[in-house]
């Protein structure tokens, strides 16, 4: 139990009406009908590959903890501290560090926070813990000061100090939390769950009621307001899309039939990949889609532009959070600090990888034993493979003794 009373002071956030209908109802309606909840929002694909596009690159990039020397000319991994190894091996102990990242990822594309408890042994963090986002409540109080009530699964919560929580953030208005992804892109996501739907009812029923229904004689006004109310409650929605219209009393209907084509479903359907992608900042290409117009030199650009723009300010507010949360003070001032390691994106290309450490070595920014080491290979016993190779168009040609 932790003795930290901030319940008397805390300052909870007010629930909105919009937000109280969402948690009644499952999920906040968009304007195309759709109810959007995270559950309904990753089964649309484009979302659930942008969702994997930053998870996976988050995880399958080596995280250490790394250490500067005291003349700051050197850098090591610092592999006798113990955050290196939950890091980069096993957080806990049920999780593997790619699995810790992947689902870090997850929750920031999608959730918006990621909490972690830090379980503390004699001053040292022998174990992170993940938190689900929904089970965690950030409660800033007055004096702005931050504390984290995490409700258990049998209903049971928990005050947790600001020292026990790592809380990596995701873009943010306020400082305190991220930015809800699904809840502002909630249109766009709506838009692609109901031309789903409607297309698939399309495709189920062969066709979709919709023109003109007329009556003989004048309906009064009670009449009329129930005859649409009937017609809206059995042949109203995207459920209803197809279905065949049953009519009596002489009534008669005129269809204004609108085909796939015409309603323009595939461009629908195809622009929406293109808007959920912008919101989550997500190169189309990564998610399987690209027009006709792309080539492989520029595909080739979009993949870098993918690291670039996409993962690599991920990777930055990772790092600060994990130094900010993770080292205490003394540490940092000892030149330890996380860093994901961005060469292991070239893990997949040989071709790639041999041009880059070969321009690296020959290029004298890296020895042939560390070049050897980003392959994962054992190092040269030659002495000459620990030492800079100079470029001799730079020093020019040694001198006859």
């Amino acid at each position: 139990m932790w003795p930290f009373d901030l319940m008397k002071r805390q300052n909870e956030k007010k629930m909105s009406s919009e937000d109280l209908w969402g948690k009644i109802y499952g999920g906040n309606l968009s304007k195309a009908g759709a109810s959007v909840t995270l559950e309904k929002a990753i089964q649309v694909s484009a979302v659930y590959a942008c969702a994997r596009v930053i998870s996976e690159g988050i995880a399958q990039v080596p995280f250490k903890l790394m250490q500067h020397s005291p003349d700051n000319r050197k850098r090591e991994p610092a592999r006798e501290h113990n955050l290196y190894r939950l890091l980069a091996s096993k957080p806990n102990d049920y999780q593997t560090s790619f699995e810790f990242r992947e689902m870090m990822g997850l929750h920031l594309a999608l959730c918006k926070d990621f909490f972690v408890f830090k379980n503390v042994v004699l001053g040292k963090i022998v174990e992170l813990i993940p938190f689900k986002p929904n089970d965690v409540k950030v409660i800033v109080n007055d004096d702005r000061t931050v504390a984290y009530k995490v409700t258990a699964k049998n209903g049971t919560s928990e005050l947790f100090p600001a020292e026990a929580i790592w809380h990596v953030k995701g873009p943010s208005l306020d400082g305190f939390e991220g930015i809800e992804a699904i809840k502002i892109a909630r249109e766009a996501i709506g838009l692609a769950l109901a031309t789903e739907e409607s297309q698939a009812n399309l495709h189920k029923n062969g066709l979709k009621t919709s023109g003109l229904y007329s009556v003989e004689g004048t309906l009064k006004d009670d009449q009329f307001e129930a005859l649409k109310k009937w017609v809206m409650k059995e042949y109203g929605g995207v459920e209803n899309t197809g279905m065949t219209m049953i009519l009596d009393r002489n009534a008669k209907f005129q269809p204004f039939t609108l085909s796939s084509i015409d309603a323009q479903h595939l461009e629908t359907r195809r622009y929406q990949v293109e808007e959920i992608c912008r919101f989550f900042r997500v190169m189309p290409i990564m998610v399987g889609y690209s027009d006709k117009a792309a080539t492989y030199a520029s595909a080739e650009q979009m993949f870098l532009a993918h690291v670039v723009h996409t993962l690599a300010p991920w990777y930055t507010r990772i790092e600060q959070s994990a130094d900010a949360h993770l080292l205490k003070e003394k540490e940092i001032e000892q030149g330890y600090y996380f860093n994901f390691v961005e060469e292991g994106l070239l893990r997949g290309s040989l071709k790639d990888t041999k041009d880059y450490l070969l321009g690296m070595v020959n290029g004298g920014l890296m020895t042939p034993n560390e070049g050897r080491s980003k392959l994962d290979m054992n190092p040269d016993p030659d002495p000459a493979s620990d030492k800079l190779r100079v470029p001799a168009n730079i020093v020019g040609d040694p001198v006859p003794q």
